[in-house]
């Protein structure tokens, strides 16, 4: 018999992944989640007059076959195979990425590129050594200059902070195995490895993709779980988590959408909340350590403008990364280039500016038609749209979207993770935020399964916090 019932906050990948799991293997769970309409958190499916729209792109692709696995379980006949494209924009001129040698070379030109080729070497020669931040890390990867032309101006714009103020851990996980060198031989002569835990994730060429968006695979992860007896309850804000050390159970209490509260006893909670929300509601009270620990944690907001143009086929890129200072934007998507089925009349096309800020700054708070202005400003500034083809926009904000790896948010963590392990030991944490982890959600989606696990099994068979970015793990 397995245990009690598990609540479960967030019904994003990691909650319902957790949620699947466990309800297949016979286990009671309750599956809380905020928002009143929509599950998959920022892998959520946002429509708009027939359109669909991402918050933020999502590739399913996983160097783990148990999770490749899963998703074809989940949602077997509505997967698409779809062609990886994307490219970047500097200095007015588009680079694909990955980059192509030759490519790179016409549009930098022979004497930049013999400059990139030379701050490589000297960085190669002269590292900086025990890189501390992103820019070290990076530099000692390709040079300064190629630094400067590829990663500085974008990855400022995401996190709204200097690179040298960014931990190197950021670049280390979310870079992992790229350098010049493995760029550029893949440019000069690409090639598909057999072996998926080789391939390097900034590399892939093909992908999979749900043909309504991502948001439908977790629509349906959802309905399943409730097939199977589970509970996923919308418009559930958690507002305390209450444990009951002589019963070793739990009580969350929730705000509901449309007034009052309700209560969901529990014998395991499994947490996708971000730390500093989840701290803050514990009982009984967390430490002053862990409060303020909690506290400094820091996270990046992002507001989507989606604009619906007459297509005439400018780009097919899945997305391009907006490398010039003179624009606020940092990314944008065409969602008919994930899949056609995004978009319901094939006449036209849907782009998804991303802006990158903090919630309750100008950007944020700018009023939906002065962010649709903006975005239909610069998307023809840069080049990829005549101002007289867009017919529609609407604005899409997400809170939370990036945990910030500031130079103290690891010990932050750690001194977080050690309270909740020796006061609250049927509290898990897992996915995007309830880790603090800026991961993809195939990882997102392992740290779930191995505490869904752990929770069957009644004693901690795996470490979640080894999961790393390629979705593996080594057993506790």
């Amino acid at each position: 018999m397995g245990p009690d019932r598990v609540a479960i906050i967030g019904a994003g990948p990691a909650g319902l992944t957790a949620a699947y799991w466990l309800a297949k293997n016979g286990v009671p769970v309750t599956v809380l989640e905020s928002d009143p309409e929509y599950v998959g958190g920022i892998s959520r499916t946002v429509r708009y007059k027939g359109f669909h729209f991402d918050i933020g792109g999502h590739r399913f692709f996983s160097k783990s076959q148990e999770i490749e696995d899963l998703w074809t379980e989940i949602l077997p006949e509505d997967l698409l195979e779809r062609p990886r494209s994307s490219r970047i924009f500097y200095g007015g001129k588009f680079y694909t990425y990955p980059l192509k040698a030759f490519e790179a070379l016409r549009n930098l030109g022979v004497l930049e590129s013999a400059l990139c080729v030379l701050s490589y070497l000297k960085a190669r020669v002269f590292p900086v050594r025990d890189p501390k931040s992103l820019e070290d890390w990076v530099t000692n990867q390709f040079g300064s200059r190629l630094y400067r032309i590829f990663f500085k101006t974008y990855t400022e714009k995401v996190w709204g902070m200097s690179c040298d103020r960014i931990s190197a851990d950021w670049a280390a996980q979310r870079i992992k195995g790229l350098s010049l060198a493995s760029a550029v031989r893949n440019a000069l002569f690409p090639r598909k490895s057999k072996d998926r835990g080789k391939l390097i994730k900034t590399l892939i060429d093909t992908f999979r993709y749900p043909r309504q968006g991502p948001g439908m695979m977790w629509e349906t992860c959802a309905e399943k779980v409730r097939q199977m007896r589970g509970e996923v309850r919308m418009g559930r804000r958690v507002v305390g988590c209450a444990y009951d050390q002589a019963s070793s159970s739990w009580t969350v209490e929730c705000a509901l959408e449309g007034g009052g509260r309700e209560s969901v006893a529990a014998a395991h909670v499994i947490s996708s909340a971000p730390i500093r929300e989840l701290v803050a509601m514990l009982a009984p009270a967390a430490s002053p350590e862990a409060l303020e620990a909690s506290r400094a944690l820091k996270y990046r907001d992002f507001v989507t403008v989606a604009l619906i143009l007459k297509d005439r086929e400018r780009f097919s890129d899945n997305w391009i990364y907006i490398h010039d200072p003179n624009v606020k934007v940092g990314r944008v998507q065409n969602f008919k280039s994930w899949s056609p089925e995004m978009v319901p009349d094939p006449a036209y096309c849907c782009y998804g500016l991303e802006y990158f800020c903090f919630e309750g700054d100008g950007l944020w708070t700018a009023p939906d038609a002065e962010l649709v202005e903006l975005a239909s400003s610069e998307l023809e500034k840069i080049g990829l749209a005549s101002r007289a083809d867009i017919v529609d926009g609407c604005a899409v904000r997400q809170v939370k979207a990036y945990p910030v790896y500031d130079g103290e948010y690891l010990e932050n963590v750690a001194l977080v993770r050690a309270e909740i392990r020796e006061r609250f030991p049927n509290l898990h944490l897992v996915g995007r935020n309830g880790m603090h982890k800026y991961n993809n959600q195939d990882h997102a989606m392992m740290t779930a399964l191995l505490a869904a696990r752990n929770i069957l099994a009644g004693k901690e068979l795996y470490d979640v916090w080894k999961v790393n970015q390629d979705a593996e793990y080594h057993e506790g």
